[in-house]
């Protein structure tokens, strides 16, 4: 003997299955009018841009261009030998209205922040850690939008003098 409530809820269960399977059969066919999905462009991967910084403090470039708003991978690396607490290197790019010598000037004093100076952090558009031998480190960042020559220094103390260089946004 069934009771009427166990009924009711059976009689429920089945209609609700019903209305599902006619629901899931009318959406499998094939629909010629519908427009093709939309599709989301693929991620652009960032340009990658390798330098490397030596004992003698000299960057393998001077010089790199690059596109106005272009996404890049900036990838650095200390090729030397030397220990990092005397031939440290890393790589900042500066806006282009900053000054590099009064940046590498304060950089001095920037010892616990690895020569980067917080307090000009304005000024910075992208920077490496302080490496030692053999060490590589990157940074992905995005290039101004405004064309110009972007300076780029290592700030470890007395090497802005001959590592230096010069982003170009065109």
């Amino acid at each position: 003997a069934r009771t009427p409530l166990r009924s009711g809820a059976m009689k429920i269960s089945f209609v609700t299955a019903l209305v599902f399977l006619a629901l899931g059969l009318t959406g499998c066919g094939k629909n010629e009018s519908a427009a093709p999905a939309a599709s989301a462009p693929a991620p652009v991967e960032p340009r990658v841009v390798e330098i490397t910084g030596n004992d003698q403090m000299r960057f393998s470039v001077d010089r790199f261009e690059v596109k106005a708003g272009e996404t890049l991978k900036l990838v650095f690396t200390n090729v030397g030998m030397l220990p990092k607490q005397a031939m440290g290197h890393n790589l900042v790019i500066l806006r282009k209205d900053a000054n590099p010598q009064a940046y590498a000037a304060a950089a001095l004093r920037a010892v616990a922040t690895d020569y980067v100076p917080a307090d000009l952090s304005a000024q910075v558009i992208a920077a490496t850690k302080l490496l030692g031998p053999k060490e590589k480190d990157e940074v992905t960042f995005t290039a101004p939008s405004e064309a110009g020559d972007y300076p780029f220094l290592c700030t470890f103390p007395g090497h802005a003098a001959l590592m230096k260089g010069v982003m170009v946004v065109k």
